[in-house]
């Protein structure tokens, strides 16, 4: 899963974890507080409501992280409550996905925008997905919570 990531000699990682910097994880719990600082002391700025949202990692302190949304809106937030269980926010209004990586393909479904899907294999353009009940591929261009290079097997 991280062999994309390897490829870059220059990759930062974190601290912490070792992990590159940023990435991509999802929302393990129903809620999570999103705080100021990296304690308990700081003050929570809002909450996540969304399990399984994905989220991008781009800071590691202890136990906790600094994450940030699709939107840009984040901050730091224990590690407990966050999942290496990849997810994607669908940025395109019904959107098409596939049986096969081709648009020639026949459709199995389509995805409203927001709706949050499993990530599966990814190739340079496409990416297979699921999401209630229903899988196939999309273009990757069309998804938030995956790198635009990235290669998943």
């Amino acid at each position: 899963m991280l062999g994309a990531w390897a490829a870059h000699a220059d990759v930062k990682r974190g601290s912490v974890t070792n992990l590159p910097l940023p990435r991509y994880v999802s929302m393990k719990a129903a809620e999570g507080n999103v705080r100021r600082g990296p304690s308990l002391t700081h003050r929570i700025d809002w909450v996540f409501k969304r399990r399984g949202m994905p989220l991008q990692v781009t800071a590691e302190y202890g136990n906790w992280r600094r994450v940030q949304d699709r939107d840009g809106a984040g901050g730091w937030v224990h590690y407990a409550l966050l999942s290496g269980v990849r997810t994607v926010l669908i940025e395109s209004e019904m959107l098409p996905v596939y049986a096969r990586p081709d648009p020639t393909a026949p459709v199995n479904a389509h995805f409203e925008s927001g709706v949050v899907a499993r990530l599966g294999t990814c190739s340079l353009d496409w990416c297979r997905i699921t999401a209630g009940g229903y899988r196939g591929w999309t273009l990757k261009s069309n998804l938030w919570g995956v790198d635009p290079s990235e290669i998943r097997e």
